[in-house]
C-alpha cells in the first residue's frame, strides 16, 4: 500500500459528535447515515463556513474498547479566531502521521481501505497505531465519483 509519513503541529478542530457502537460493524452504517443527516441538516454547510479550510474531517476521536464504542466527529480544522458557534472543539496533539490515498466512491472505497490498513499495512511494516486520534480528510468533490480522492490519516510510531 502506498502511503507516507507526515509530521505535523497540533491543531483544533470544530465539529458535531457521535458515540458509535462498532459491535457487529453498527458504525459501518452509522457512520454514513451521520454524513448523510449532516449534509442534509445544513451542519456540513455551517462547519465548512468556520473552518481554515474548505476539508471535511471525520474523526474517530476515542476508542472504548471494554465498550466498543467510539466517538466519531464531523468537523472542520479551526482557525485561531474561529467562533464554534454550538459546536464542540478538541485539539488534535502534534504526531506523527501515516497517510493513505482512498480513491473511489464514498463509503464504500474508504471502508475498504481502513480494513486494509490494519489487516495488511500494520503486519506488514515496522508502525504502530499511537492510539490517538484519527482521521479521514474529505476535500470538496463528488464524493460518489469513481475518482473522488480523500485521505486517512494515522498516528503512528515506530515499534
Amino acid at each position: 500500500m502506498e502511503y507516507r509519513i507526515i509530521e505535523r503541529e497540533s491543531f483544533t478542530v470544530i465539529g458535531k459528535t457521535l458515540e458509535v457502537s462498532t459491535r457487529d460493524g453498527e458504525n459501518f452504517r452509522r457512520i454514513p447515515e451521520f454524513w448523510q443527516e449532516s449534509n442534509q441538516d445544513g451542519t456540513s454547510d455551517k462547519l465548512l463556513h468556520i473552518g481554515r479550510v474548505k476539508d471535511l474531517l471525520g474523526i474517530c476521536m476515542h476508542m472504548d474498547h471494554a465498550r466498543e464504542v467510539l466517538s466519531y466527529w464531523i468537523a472542520v480544522e479551526a482557525g485561531s479566531d474561529a467562533d464554534p458557534q454550538s459546536f464542540e472543539t478538541a485539539v488534535i496533539p502534534a504526531a506523527a502521521w501515516a497517510v493513505f490515498t482512498t480513491v473511489g466512491p464514498m463509503p464504500h472505497a474508504i471502508q475498504n481501505v481502513w480494513q486494509r490498513i490494519f489487516h495488511e499495512w500494520f503486519p506488514g511494516t515496522g508502525y504502530e497505531h499511537t492510539g490517538g486520534a484519527d482521521f479521514e480528510l474529505y476535500p470538496p468533490g463528488d464524493i460518489t465519483a469513481e475518482d473522488y480522492r480523500c485521505e486517512i490519516w494515522i498516528p503512528v510510531k515506530k515499534k
